[in-house]
């Protein structure tokens, strides 16, 4: 990989992949940074809560451009293969070359090219001798895919560029001018366990394979939530076989489908065979529903210890009932746009712990009054079920502005290095540009960046010729600029 072109920029994501990097774990990687803005002579810069700024003074004639900022977030989103055994606190993530030459990906986990290639083609650029470009910030911000933390506390006044150049889209020939706001939703049932039933065995149930994805990008592909199946077949179990539920966990990131969730439950032993019979029916159910998007799906029950406790059979109804209620997926499409979503939720997370079930769920929507109407919604299924309802994380999304001198510079510059004209779009994904715009008031920004598919999933892919294409048009541009 790190003899791919262009080689800076490949050897600087090499060198990134080597060091992990999931939110929260930020001080490896800020170090990195720090260390690498310091190795090349350059103003360098970190704040209270870890953001990293560089600075690189601009080429000779360019001194009194109006200065550029090129932002890209550190941390990536862990997720991996069930049968893969990686820490993401500890491992450096296996990339390789596919076989054919024209993907890189990694074995088993999420490649981390959302964002590492932006935050690598930054670094590149800071050392490039031969790039042309005004005043330079290139700004690394900790924790965007968890709740844009670094970009939510960041400071006024602590950039200067008078443009910003995002690096964290994810498809070649698009140019991103507006995106969705969003907001965390955290429902908390609280409950005192009960004695489970004398003579009950336990099972595990767990669904497994599901492909996840993105749940800004992906949310529009119809691909299963395995916390909503899992729930589907676990209202069947109770309501029909006199099954009680013991322990229930599913999927780890907000802005994350869920690939797996799994379910302890109790049954009188006399229902075994019964409750297995249901598993295989429901999978063979889920693979006709989901046929040609869901392939690796799978739907297993195993006999594990019985636990002394349980959850009250009332709160437990009233979970279900709730999960069942709660919206997933697609809410309403832009009216003028129908292609692009407009308003959506992800049901994100489930667990587990002393005594408590949590259900983390993200909004997203470009209108704000539709964000609250969804928040709305969630927020009265599961307080009716008489869970404590908290809101958190809210970030504005990212009005387009069509007449931005910017996007005109953008245009004309894809145009004049490619020939033919990029497609100038708003995104349902949560960006950063939205949080830094509300802070820099006049400062004109775009999205954009090389072809990556299914981020957020073991499945993440980046097409090398798309980055290669990409860091000619940064520089381009930064030289138009």
């Amino acid at each position: 990989m790190k003899n791919l072109e262009p080689q800076g920029l490949w050897s600087s994501f090499y060198s990134l992949t080597q060091i992990p990097r999931p939110s929260g774990k930020r001080k490896e990687i800020a170090d990195f940074l720090v260390n690498y803005g310091k190795s090349l002579g350059l103003e360098t810069l970190q704040d209270e809560i870890g953001n990293v700024l560089i600075r690189k003074p601009a080429s000779a004639g360019m001194e009194n451009h109006p200065g550029v900022i090129l932002q890209g977030h550190m941390d990536m989103v862990p997720q991996k293969n069930s049968d893969k055994v990686f820490d993401f606190e500890k491992d450096p993530i296996q990339a390789y070359v596919e076989d054919n030459g024209e993907w890189v990906t990694a074995d088993g986990t999420t490649l981390g090219a959302d964002n590492g290639i932006g935050v690598a083609t930054a670094m590149a650029i800071l050392a490039d001798k031969n790039a042309v470009h005004p005043p330079l910030e290139a700004f690394f911000t900790i924790d965007e895919e968890t709740g844009m933390y670094g970009a939510n506390d960041l400071k006024s006044g602590w950039l200067k560029g008078k443009y910003l150049l995002n690096l964290d889209s994810e498809t070649e020939g698009e140019l991103y001018v507006g995106c969705a706001g969003g907001i965390d939703a955290e429902a908390t049932f609280t409950y005192e366990p009960v004695e489970t039933e004398e003579g009950d065995i336990a099972l595990k149930v767990s669904v497994k394979g599901c492909k996840g994805g993105h749940s800004g990008c992906d949310i529009h592909l119809q691909r299963a939530n395995a916390v909503k199946l899992l729930f589907r077949f676990l209202k069947d179990a109770v309501a029909n076989f006199e099954a009680r539920l013991a322990y229930v966990e599913g999927g780890n990131m907000r802005n994350s489908i869920p690939r797996e969730a799994s379910a302890v439950i109790t049954i009188p032993e006399e229902s075994y065979q019964d409750l297995q019979d249901l598993v295989d029916r429901y999978e063979d159910l889920w693979l006709r529903e989901y046929d040609g998007i869901e392939t690796d799906l799978h739907f297993t029950a195993e006999e594990v210890e019985c636990p002394k406790k349980e959850m009250p059979e009332d709160v437990q109804d009233f979970l279900i009932h709730a999960i069942t209620l709660c919206p997933h997926g697609v809410y309403r499409v832009i009216p003028e746009m129908p292609d692009i979503v407009e308003t959506s939720n992800n049901l994100a997370i489930i667990e587990t712990k002393d005594n408590t079930v949590k259900v983390i769920c993200l909004t997203r929507s470009s209108v704000e009054s539709r964000k609250e109407e969804l928040a709305s919604v969630i927020q009265s299924a599961f307080s009716l079920a008489g869970a404590d309802v908290k809101f958190d994380g809210a970030y504005p999304g990212w009005k387009p502005n069509f007449k931005s001198g910017l996007l005109k510079t953008m245009k004309e510059t894809y145009v004049k290095e490619f020939g033919s004209e990029p497609r100038i779009v708003t995104i349902h994904a949560g960006l950063e540009c939205g949080i830094i715009g509300s802070k820099y008031e006049g400062m004109e920004m775009i999205s954009f960046g090389p072809t990556i598919e299914h981020p957020h999933s073991p499945d993440e892919r980046v097409s090398i010729a798309t980055v290669q294409k990409f860091y000619q048009y940064v520089r381009a541009a930064l030289k138009a600029l």
